[in-house]
C-alpha cells in the first residue's frame, strides 16, 4: 500500500454506547486525533443535551468538528465532508491518526461514499419560508415545490416540513431543483483508507437503560434552561434544523406548553431509544464494519481490535 495513501479510524456505535469513553482510552494508547461526526455536536450553546465532551476531557482529548455553527445557521453533510476531509489531511500531514467518533449516518455516508453537492440557501429566503411554513403549513408548500420541483415533491409526504422547505430553499437560492443537484455524481477523495469499527451492545436491554439514566443525567445538569435559553431567541422555532435534535425538540414542545415535563421525559426517552434502533440497523448492514462487542461500560474490546489494526500492514503504516 503506498506510503501516501491516509490511514483514518472511523469509531461509530449507536447513541450512549460510550464511544466518548472508548476513544479518549485510544487517545491515551496511541497518537490518534478525534474529529467528531456528530450532528449536534457542531452547535455552540448545545452542550448538555448533545453530550458534549466536559472541559477537562476535551483538554486530555481535543475534538476537531464541534462548536463550529450558531444553531441558527444551516450545515449540510456535503459540508461536513469537505470541512472533515481537510481536517482528516491536516492530522495526518502531522504525523498523527485521525480518529472519526460519533453516530451520525449520513456525515459517514458523506465522508466515505460522497454526496452530490448541494448549495445552501441565502439566509434571507429560509428565514422566509420557515416563516410561510407556519402560517401555510407544510402542505401548501410540497403543493408549491410540485410545480417547480415535481421529482423532489414527489419523494416527500406532504407533511415533511423540514425536507420541503430544505428542497425550496435551493431552488430558489439557486434556480435549479434539488434534483438537478442530486443527478450530479459524488465526488470522494480516493486517498483515504477508512477502517470502521463500530461499538455493538452485547445486552440491548442495557443499552436502553443506559438511554433512560443518560437523559436523567443530562436534565439534573440544566438541560431544560438550556433549550429555555434558546427558545427565547427569535431566529430558532421548532422547524431549525437544530432544534430538530432528539431531546432538543422534546424540551423545546414543553417549553411550548405542548406536553408536561413527565410526558416530554417520557417522549425523549423513547425517541432516544428509536434512534439508537436505527444506528443499529444501519452498522448491521453496513458494507466492510467490524462489530466490536462491548458492554457500554468497558472499552477492552474496542482497544483490543485497534491494537490488532495498529499492528497489521493496514494500520501500522503510522506508528
Amino acid at each position: 500500500m503506498s506510503e501516501s495513501r491516509i490511514q483514518a479510524l472511523a469509531l461509530m456505535g449507536p447513541t450512549a454506547s460510550g464511544k466518548t469513553e472508548c476513544a479518549v482510552e485510544l487517545v491515551r494508547r496511541w497518537p490518534f486525533e478525534i474529529i467528531s461526526v456528530d450532528s449536534a455536536m457542531i452547535y455552540r450553546g448545545m452542550d448538555i443535551g448533545s453530550a458534549k465532551p466536559e472541559p477537562d476531557v476535551l483538554a486530555l482529548a481535543p475534538h476537531r468538528m464541534i462548536d463550529i455553527l450558531d444553531p441558527a445557521q444551516g450545515f449540510s453533510a456535503f459540508e461536513y465532508a469537505r470541512q472533515a476531509r481537510r481536517h482528516i489531511e491536516e492530522i495526518h500531514a502531522a504525523g498523527r491518526i485521525p480518529l472519526l467518533v460519533g453516530g451520525a449516518r449520513l456525515y459517514f455516508l458523506a465522508l466515505m461514499e460522497g454526496l452530490s453537492h448541494i448549495p445552501d440557501a441565502d439566509a434571507e429566503v429560509r428565514q422566509r419560508l420557515r416563516h410561510e411554513l407556519e402560517e401555510q403549513g407544510a402542505p401548501a408548500l410540497h403543493e408549491r415545490l410540485s410545480r417547480c420541483d415535481p421529482l423532489t415533491a414527489q419523494r416527500l409526504k406532504p407533511g415533511d416540513s423540514q425536507r420541503i422547505v430544505r428542497a425550496l430553499e435551493v431552488f430558489e437560492s439557486s434556480g435549479r431543483p434539488m434534483s438537478a443537484w442530486i443527478s450530479e455524481p459524488p465526488r470522494v477523495p480516493e486517498n483515504i483508507d477508512y477502517h470502521q469499527l463500530a461499538l455493538w451492545p452485547e445486552d440491548r436491554a442495557h443499552l436502553q437503560e443506559r438511554i433512560g439514566e443518560r437523559f436523567d443525567r443530562m436534565l439534573e445538569a440544566g438541560l431544560v434552561e438550556e433549550v429555555r435559553s434558546l427558545h427565547a431567541r427569535k431566529d430558532l422555532n421548532l422547524t431549525s434544523p437544530a432544534m430538530r435534535c432528539v431531546g432538543y425538540r422534546q424540551v423545546w414542545r414543553h417549553l411550548d406548553g405542548g406536553c408536561t415535563y413527565e410526558q416530554m421525559r417520557e417522549q425523549a426517552v423513547a425517541a432516544t431509544r428509536q434512534l439508537a434502533k436505527r444506528q443499529l440497523s444501519w452498522l448491521r448492514h453496513a458494507p466492510d464494519v467490524i462489530h466490536c462487542a462491548t458492554d457500554c461500560l468497558r472499552p477492552d474490546k474496542a482497544v483490543a481490535a485497534v491494537a490488532r489494526w495498529r499492528s497489521s500492514d493496514r494500520g501500522g503504516a503510522r506508528q
